[in-house]
């Protein structure tokens, strides 16, 4: 019997893999970030940055600055990561290649979250500041997270032997983006307004959002919701009608993804509003926002090739 031939891996597969290796990393580094803020560690290293609290290695550390120091070694780690990536990326893809191009929006964008970062630790825009300018600066923290997932998820996408040629997606498909962007923007308020004023339950908490004295992080906190409902509603009906398109088999499962997530996204939040927003579900909450919005970007530029081949 002769040998098995077994087909050589594909020049690109081990950076794919890798691409997709970083973006979970960033992942991770997003999903601690809100961990931060949520145990009310952000204020972990003092005003010090990129020293924690005047040193390199904080020494007999409390755990809020356990928590803050790791999330900055998580992004050090990450930050090499991206990095790596870029370069690869130089070395494997001719000029002007659209993975080079995404893997540099990813160094810009990771560049921008690291100073945001610092900010939020310079600006005193941790543990119980409420001030507009806290809403405003992580607002602005979280629209580059999601343009630097979304860079990382392109990098490992277009990065595959049989990524699809880049065109324009439809209008209903692309609507998707800034909606989604706009439901996480009131999602950090909501989320930093349950942090600073917690409810004892359901009751008092609707009682504070309808309180004309009560902070604008809660009176803002009640436009979440009623976002995420719509803005779940047209995710779903985007998915179907490309569903319904009969797209490619790798275009139907992202529509499918979406659809799902988009449920379960529902889902948890309405568990994180019944159990008055556990760490734990704003966590699982913020899990599932991130990968939906990677699975729109995604299905955006499915969408958009085969437009392309329509044509």
């Amino acid at each position: 019997m002769p040998p098995t031939v077994t087909a050589a891996p594909s020049r690109t597969t081990n950076f794919t893999r890798f691409a997709w290796g970083v973006l979970a990393a960033n992942l991770l580094v997003i999903l601690w970030g809100a961990y931060v803020r949520a145990s009310g560690s952000g204020a972990g290293c003092g005003s010090h940055w990129p020293l924690c609290n005047g040193e390199v290695v904080p020494h007999s550390p409390r755990i809020q600055t356990v928590i803050e120091f790791t999330h900055r070694a998580m992004s050090g780690v990450a930050l090499i990561a991206v990095i790596a990536l870029g370069g690869w990326s130089v070395l494997l893809f001719p000029p002007n290649h659209r993975v080079r191009k995404a893997t540099i929006y990813a160094m810009i964008f990771f560049a921008a979250e690291a100073l945001l970062g610092a900010g939020l630790v310079l600006l005193n825009y941790v543990a119980q500041n409420a001030s507009t300018g806290r809403a405003f600066y992580l607002s602005m923290h979280l629209v580059n997270t999601e343009f630097l997932l979304a860079a990382l998820a392109l990098s490992a996408w277009y990065s595959r032997d049989s990524a699809p040629p880049p065109s324009r997606p439809s209008l209903m498909v692309l609507t998707a983006l800034p909606l989604a962007i706009l439901v996480s923007v009131t999602g950090v308020i909501a989320a930093l307004g349950d942090t600073l004023f917690p409810a004892t339950s359901l009751a008092e908490g609707m009682r504070q959002d309808l309180s004309s004295s009560a902070s604008f992080l809660i009176r803002l906190r009640s436009a979440h919701p009623v976002l995420a409902v719509l803005a779940a509603a047209y995710f779903l009906a985007a998915a179907v009608s490309v569903m319904r398109s009969k797209p490619q088999p790798v275009t139907s499962r992202i529509a499918l993804g979406v659809l799902v997530l988009s449920v379960a996204q529902l889902c948890a939040g309405a568990i994180n509003l019944a159990l008055l927003a556990p760490i734990g579900m704003q966590i699982v909450h913020l899990l599932l926002a991130d990968l939906l919005w990677i699975a729109l970007v995604l299905l955006t530029v499915q969408v958009a090739a085969k437009e392309v081949r329509k044509t």
